[in-house]
């Protein structure tokens, strides 16, 4: 992997981000489209929403107050393409791309953490360029664009659960039920990066069970969804005593939560933070696998007192479809067996998301989980295999060796 690091900061160092993922025939010298790009502090102004395919500059002038990040995304508004970051008040940074045709967004992210702000679509039109076929390049660049992800969800992922809890410490329950769903799909979307470190993820997810077997402190999300819906919880724990936590019980697991999530965000950000190609794919699979695990969202295990497991769902298929994503174009040069799986994913997640949809979005709300009949939810789980089988292989197609090694 270091070979493939130093091949990234290579291109870092010199402004030039590749749209599709491989390095361009003509020169990065050769002539380029500028596009300028003012971030202030409650606005994105992008000057142009469309450009002809080729080299491509946006550069980004900061006119805010806080230090700030401009993303371009791809289509499904979640996958990074490329990004420049820590853009100083005054400053300004150039992010130069090779546009191939397709559909983007474009967005500006002030304070660099929460959502962004002023999102845009941009279309690039025109022919396809042409580029060489670079391995090396293709996967540093998948690499880069699905950290750059990972990190974008771990900086939303801290002011919504601030918010979430400061609506169930000041004991607006009603309010912290609403958001307890819509907290989790950011963590979600990254719950495999999210294992690496340690105790994290048993401090932020770990259910009752988990945690009691491991001899840790039931603390995080299901902890105060327990509190949350204490009927359910008592009715499910019967013969255990299950009592509401007090003003100080919920500041305590409130603040806990936060600053696991907080270190999270300081673990993905740190300068020594590294993904390999490896982890992309294999991650994409254990999203999946954490839908279908016996204590996961296809059982209705997962939010067993909340029944919202149709948004971790969901958020975990939106999180394996991203990383496939960043390294489809690396599948997709492998060869015929590559053209054929990505032409089978590209069709199965499709339809995993479509099927999905059928229960609701993020927008509208999900259907609660217990309402799903076991018909639907064997349905939900054959479409479920349909997209497993096909991932399973992704790790081979990218680097040629058995995903079981």
């Amino acid at each position: 992997m270091k070979s493939r690091t130093a091949l990234l900061a290579a291109a870092v160092a010199g402004g030039i981000a590749l749209l599709s993922g491989c390095v361009p025939n003509a020169s990065v010298d050769t002539a380029s489209t500028v596009i300028a790009v003012d971030s202030s502090d409650d606005a994105c102004t992008v000057e142009a929403d469309s450009v002809e395919s080729g080299k491509v500059t946006f550069r980004v002038s900061n006119s805010g107050e806080r230090i700030t990040e401009f993303y371009l995304l791809a289509d499904d508004e979640l996958s990074i393409v490329s990004e420049v970051e820590n853009i100083a008040p005054g400053a300004s940074r150039d992010l130069t791309v090779l546009a191939q045709p397709g559909s983007y967004f474009t967005v500006c992210k002030p304070g660099m953490i929460g959502a962004g702000i002023g999102q845009s679509p941009f279309t690039v039109t025109g022919e396809a360029v042409a580029v060489s076929e670079d391995r090396e390049q293709a996967i540093a660049e998948a690499v880069a664009n699905y950290t750059a992800y990972v990190k974008t969800q771990a900086a939303e992922l801290v002011p919504n659960v601030q918010q979430f809890v400061d609506a169930y410490v000041a004991g607006d329950d009603d309010e912290a039920r609403r958001l307890f769903p819509l907290v989790r799909i950011n963590y979600e979307r990254i719950e495999p990066t999210a294992s690496q470190f340690g105790d994290l993820d048993p401090a932020i997810d770990y259910r009752k069970p988990g945690a009691e077997a491991e001899g840790l402190e039931f603390t995080g999300f299901h902890r105060i969804e327990m509190d949350l819906w204490l009927d359910a919880a008592i009715a499910n724990y019967a013969g255990e005593t299950i009592t509401p936590l007090d003003a100080a019980g919920r500041q305590s697991v409130g603040q806990k939560l936060v600053d696991d999530v907080t270190a999270l965000y300081d673990a993905v950000h740190a300068d020594d933070f590294e993904l390999s190609v490896s982890d992309i794919t294999n991650g994409a699979i254990g999203l999946l696998d954490e839908v279908a695990a016996p204590d996961g969202k296809l059982p209705g295990e997962e939010n067993e007192f909340a029944h919202t497991d149709l948004y971790d769902f969901y958020a975990n298929v939106e999180g394996a479809e991203v990383a496939y994503t960043a390294v489809r174009q690396v599948a997709l040069d492998s060869g015929a067996d590559g053209e054929d799986l990505v032409a089978e994913l590209d069709d199965e997640f499709a339809a995993m998301k479509a099927l999905l949809s059928t229960y609701g979005d993020y927008e509208n709300g999900f259907v609660f989980y217990d309402t799903v009949s076991q018909d639907e939810r064997n349905e939900l789980g054959a479409q479920l295999n349909a997209l497993s089988e096909p991932l399973a292989q992704l790790t081979h197609a990218v680097l040629g060796v058995d995903p079981a090694a």
